[in-house]
């Protein structure tokens, strides 16, 4: 089971520890692969700069580890919002992604992920929506001139309300129609809209190119492996059965984590190991 494919660490829950701390732990806990979460307490990025990728590659050889992933800040009320409607900003917004882009593949990385941005409650969903379709398209088209894929999750109710369920997400692909934009299948977004692994491999096939692998419990997502309800066999037997050929990064975001997530990434290995043993 999962032969092709392997769990990746993700820094999100370390935000109050330092990066070579995450690094540390990830070699510790049996990670070889790690997503990074720009948070600028890790590695700065806005739209006008960023650290010297430098600092990342000296980390993936010390640690012998490989970034595979970048996942930039974006949700509400971080700035870089891809639905943005000030003018000024949607430059800001482009700039930041080019960015990111730019660190991807100077750590060469496998993707960068991104999400529809949101609305504001007091305008028209199609008015938001055609932005995001509109900054998408020029995102996508910077990460073709670099040969770097975008890889789209969606996003829960609250955080915005552009797309939500795998049928949202088609939409949004057939809409922007660029070969560079793909699909992250993030578990706990995909749970919270009701909806199945199978479900989004039917409407997206391999176009799944990354996911970020969690356990859900009720409503509560993005917890550690085994502090939920889901089977994690059953999980990766769906991605299997799919020949998906991408890897899972445990991102666990819940603050349960933030005092201790060299214990909660431990725990996620753990079962992994369990389940791909099978």
């Amino acid at each position: 089971m999962a032969e092709k494919s392997s769990l990746c660490a993700m820094n999100c829950c370390y935000r109050f520890y330092e990066l070579e701390d995450f690094f540390k732990s990830a070699k510790d806990n049996g990670y070889s692969q790690v997503e990074l979460w720009t948070g600028p307490q890790h590695f700065f990025l806005d739209y006008q700069q960023y650290e010297n990728p430098d600092k990342l590659l000296r980390l993936e050889d010390q640690y012998e580890m490989k970034i595979i992933g970048i996942c930039p800040e974006q949700t509400n009320p971080k700035p870089h919002n891809m639905a943005a409607k000030d003018p000024a900003m949607q430059k800001r917004v482009l700039a930041y992604f080019k960015n990111a882009i730019d660190i991807a593949v100077a750590v060469k990385a496998k993707q960068v992920v991104v999400t529809s941005g949101w609305a504001f409650y007091n305008e028209p969903l199609a008015a938001a929506y055609q932005r995001s379709v509109q900054m998408l398209q020029q995102v996508s088209e910077y990460a073709e001139t670099q040969n770097m894929l975008l890889a789209i999750e969606a996003l829960q109710q609250e955080e915005s309300l552009l797309a939500n369920t795998a049928a949202d997400l088609k939409r949004l692909l057939n809409d922007v129609n660029r070969p560079s934009l793909k699909v992250c299948l993030d578990i706990g977004a995909m749970a919270a809209a009701g909806e199945t692994i199978q479900h989004y491999f039917d409407l997206f096939s391999d176009d799944i190119v990354h996911s970020h692998f969690v356990d859900v419990k009720e409503k509560i997502t993005h917890l550690a492996w085994g502090d939920g309800e889901r089977r994690m066999a059953e999980d990766l037997a769906v991605f299997d059965q799919n020949n998906y050929q991408g890897f899972y990064s445990v991102e666990t975001v819940n603050s349960q984590y933030f005092k201790n997530p060299q214990k909660a990434d431990a725990q996620s290995m753990a079962m992994y190991r369990r389940m791909v043993k099978k």
